[in-house]
């Protein structure tokens, strides 16, 4: 028999030299170069690296509902489409879903978010959109909105703590945007009046000391145009028309719809903006703009009146009187002697129409002579009624000032007829439009007829006819200001703007759940002009 020693040696030697040398490679191979879990069909793990675009980190969010989101101030109203935002978890970017599709338009996300600030005189909001392009233009899935006091303006000497007033507010966009769409998530934060008043200087340094706080600490990209800034009241009332008419579904259709007026009343000024019907031209100027959406062009007449809101309107029509008092000689043989005496007014006091009988307010004289700023003078209401007040707020109107291109409506501003040009769609007038007639139980759609007659009851009393309204009453009594008001809407609506009487308008405050103002309207116009997310 052979001998098989040294045979089985050599087996043993190579066998022993194979196991070292797959020891070796084990020890100095690092792991991930054997893909064990793919050849077993396993995902493999998860980078950890949290840069990375493979997965959404949503830890951040930890909010059981949407209260926690806008605890920032208690007063704001907690009404959203988001009823409950759920506590997240890493999630791979193939999960972002819509609620509407699966598969967006082409060349478009599925899913994109846009952020708009509201910086307003007494606070700031925050709005956080989160829209789907389902179609080629966005629709909007929900909003989460949070609000923060006082103002900008408050940081008048220190910007950079006007800058750092709006972290509360960035944090709620952290949490609620998913982090692989935060770089392409634009913010913008547009200022109204309250920044304005400050003067150039000051807000300037403000707006400058936002602007690099945001593009330091923050992954959101700034809208390269007007990211930051002090909104023009044009703008504000051409976004508040596409804000309104993208909830009516009057844009972004396939095809080109008529779309509604829209009259907002604010505090410093109000806004007219509408697109008049076919077959007639707005003349050249500042009041025409021009707009494309959803592959439509609209042409549109837009006017911003300051110092007509409605705060400022009290102002001018109390300043009307005092200056019609103190520009009368012998006040006191020709007027006084003739007033009742139920009636507390002395030469020194100044008899209103628009304000209840023996209300009593001071009134500086400041801005109608050169007195001292300490001057001033008591205004008296009579109670006289609508009528009487009306003809003061026609005269603060400016009806018969001299009108350069005709036809105009009033202190001399052009503009074409509604009665002419917009005689058949929707009118929605909103903010202190709403605000004023809303609680005295004026329906959604009223003919400005029905509202003369509810302005005429206000301004003699009546007040036993909204005895059905225990909130009416309440509101009526402790605004002494009501007749005024809504003597002046009456006005700006029927002589002002020239709509007819038996003509409707509907009033909102909110549209599927939607505030009516610019904001959304900004945001929309954004997403419109770029693809922010590839």
């Amino acid at each position: 028999m052979p001998n098989n020693k040294p045979r089985n040696r050599m087996w043993m030697r190579t066998t022993a030299f194979l196991i070292f040398l797959g020891c070796v490679i084990l020890f100095f191979v690092p792991e991930e170069k054997f893909n064990f879990k793919s050849d077993l069909g396993l995902p493999p793990e998860t980078d950890p690296d949290p840069s990375s675009n493979i997965n959404v980190d949503l830890e951040h969010s930890k909010s059981d509902n949407i209260e926690d989101i806008t605890s920032i101030n208690p007063a704001v109203p907690t009404k959203s489409k988001v009823s409950s935002p759920k506590k997240a978890t890493k999630t791979p970017s193939s999960k972002i879903t819509s609620k509407h599709c699966t598969v967006p338009h082409p060349g478009r996300p599925l899913v994109q978010y846009a952020l708009m600030i509201d910086a307003g005189s007494t606070g700031s909001r925050i709005h956080v959109y989160r829209f789907n392009y389902c179609k080629a233009s966005p629709e909007l899935e929900d909003e989460i909105f949070a609000h923060i006091e006082p103002g900008l303006s408050s940081y008048g000497d220190n910007p950079e703590a006007a800058a750092n007033s709006l972290n509360d507010l960035m944090e709620v966009a952290l949490k609620n945007v998913p982090k692989e769409l935060q770089h392409c998530t634009p913010v913008a934060v547009k200022a109204t009046a309250g920044l304005r008043l400050l003067g150039l200087k000051k807000s300037e340094r403000i707006l400058e000391a936002v602007r690099e706080h945001l593009e330091t600490n923050y992954p959101f990209p700034i809208i390269e145009k007007d990211g930051v800034v002090i909104m023009d009241g044009k703008d504000e009332g051409v976004y508040a028309w596409i804000t309104v008419n993208y909830l009516l579904d009057r844009l972004g259709s396939g095809k080109k719809l008529p779309t509604a007026a829209i009259f907002d009343l604010g505090g410093g000024s109000t806004q007219i903006v509408f697109e008049p019907e076919a077959n007639f031209e707005v003349a050249p100027g500042e009041h025409k703009h021009e707009l494309e959406f959803g592959g439509h062009k609209y042409i549109l007449y837009q006017h911003s009146y300051l110092h007509y809101g409605l705060m400022e309107a009290r102002k001018s029509i109390k300043r009307f009187m005092a200056k019609l008092w103190i520009s009368t000689p012998n006040k006191k043989d020709d007027l006084i002697s003739g007033i009742s005496s139920e009636l507390d007014i002395s030469e020194d006091h100044i008899p209103h129409p628009c304000l209840p009988k023996n209300y009593t307010e001071e009134f500086s004289l400041s801005d109608i002579s050169h007195s001292r700023d300490e001057d001033s003078i008591t205004i008296v209401g009579t109670g006289a009624g609508h009528a009487q007040c009306r003809f003061i707020i026609e005269q603060v109107l400016n009806k018969t000032n001299e009108c350069p291109l005709s036809p105009c409506s009033f202190n001399g501003i052009y503009q074409p007829s509604l009665e002419v040009t917009f005689s058949l769609h929707d009118i929605y007038a909103f903010s202190y439009f709403y605000d004023r007639m809303s609680p005295l139980g004026i329906p959604a759609d009223f003919s400005l007829k029905e509202l003369r007659d509810l302005t005429d009851a206000v301004c003699a009393g009546n007040v036993s006819q909204f005895s059905h309204l225990p909130e009416a009453m309440k509101e009526i009594k402790k605004n002494p200001h009501y007749c005024m008001d809504l003597t002046f809407i009456y006005a700006l609506l029927h002589v002002g703007y020239e709509i007819p009487l038996d003509r409707e308008v509907k009033i909102a405050k909110k549209i599927k759940g939607i505030e009516t103002g610019w904001c959304l309207g900004a945001a929309i116009a954004v997403l419109d002009h770029k693809v922010w997310c590839k």
